[in-house]
């Protein structure tokens, strides 16, 4: 399989930002805010420095290509994404389970086309675990500096199932009802995008999300997903999830391994 060589420059980009919020996630305190969205959701100064050096990053290797970034999209900085190309950055990805020093937060960044996320990296500062994917060329893991190696989605299984979960939010009713349809033999709890990694790599099936998300959120995992031969659809066996929706927010979806939808 070939890559596009953009793709060992994002994973090397993702790494240098991570690199720069361990020193944060390893001091006693950290300053935080709390953002004017819907979510109120927090931001930290870890967050801050890992998107600009992701910004300026790839602005130096593809000046052409919007970016769009979480807290560049927060300070009320959208660029027009109406050629239908442009970056889907979020710098730290899990940010309660980075404050509460539960190190399962990432570093996104995906390049989406047409609507559909076509390549992406997704990088764990706290274990050193890197994912890359390109959809339609395959998708690969280092683990804590290790070899390269490629991984695939497995068969989905007729029966005994693994579910993987948000650590922060759980089960919630609507959750309940999708998994009483199969026969759930484990359920692994994760933060961030991790969970479509476990997917990905063939160790999960499937990614039930009822809950509010957005798309940089999603776009550089989704890409490592769909590479590795999976999917991310809409809540019920709809299309795949579509990028550069309105306000970039997501509806609800299920990311899936080895499925025949």
């Amino acid at each position: 399989m070939t890559f596009d060589d953009r793709l060992d420059a994002l994973a090397a980009l993702a790494k240098t930002a991570g690199e720069a919020i361990m020193p944060f996630f390893h001091a006693e305190t950290v300053q935080t805010d709390t953002k004017d969205d819907a979510r109120r959701s927090q931001v930290t100064e870890a967050d801050l420095a890992a998107e600009a050096i992701i910004l300026k990053g790839l602005k130096s290797l593809t000046p052409d290509i919007p970016i769009v970034a979480e807290e560049e999209v927060a300070a009320g900085r959208v660029p027009d994404v109406s050629g239908g190309r442009f970056w889907l950055v979020d710098a730290l990805d899990g940010t309660k389970e980075f404050l509460k020093k539960i190190p399962e937060f990432t570093v996104n960044i995906g390049l989406v086309e047409n609507g559909q996320p076509v390549m992406g990296v997704v990088y764990s500062p706290a274990s050193g675990d890197m994912y890359a994917g390109q959809r339609g060329v395959g998708a690969w893991m280092e683990l804590a500096g290790g070899a390269r190696q490629a991984i695939k989605v497995r068969p989905f299984p007729k029966a005994g199932i693994v579910v993987t979960l948000s650590r922060t939010y759980g089960q919630s009713t609507d959750v309940k009802r999708f998994l009483s349809r199969y026969d759930v033999t484990n359920q692994v709890d994760a933060g961030s995008s991790i969970k479509f990694c476990l997917i990905a790599r063939g160790e999960a099936d499937v990614y039930p999300r009822y809950g509010g998300s957005m798309e940089w959120d999603t776009a550089a995992a989704h890409a490592v997903l769909a590479g590795a031969g999976g999917s991310v659809r809409r809540i019920d066996d709809g299309p795949e999830l579509a990028y550069g929706k309105p306000e970039f927010r997501n509806d609800y979806f299920i990311a899936w391994g080895g499925v025949d939808l």
